[in-house]
């Protein structure tokens, strides 16, 4: 199972994710401080926020537009940011690395 890396206020959690979850509902459903996924998924809200560790950004794909349109809302909002509901764990994933904006704790 890929494992995805969570920096949340300078913690790091290491979660086991199955292929095909989404980086919000594994941290949602492994209690990771600081994304909330108010709309549960549905690119409705910015409460997934994270930073892509620069590594790994080209492999988490292209933004959707409505994703962008969220971003512009998003506190503190960077070059590499994302949200967490909008990518999908695949096994090229294994290894990747997010942070949480500070602003979300």
């Amino acid at each position: 199972m890929p494992t995805v890396h969570f920096d949340s206020g300078g913690r790091e959690y290491q979660i086991e994710v199955p292929v095909g979850t989404t980086v919000m509902r594994a941290a949602v459903d492994n209690g990771v401080p600081g994304i909330d996924g108010d709309c549960n998924g549905e690119c409705g809200c910015a409460t997934c926020h994270v930073y892509v560790d620069p590594a790994w950004l080209s492999k988490t794909g292209e933004r959707p537009s409505t994703e962008k349109q969220l971003l512009n809302f998003a506190s503190a909002a960077e070059s590499n940011s994302r949200l967490a509901c909008q990518i999908r764990i695949t096994h090229a994933l294994d290894g990747l690395r997010v942070r949480i904006p500070d602003s979300q704790h």
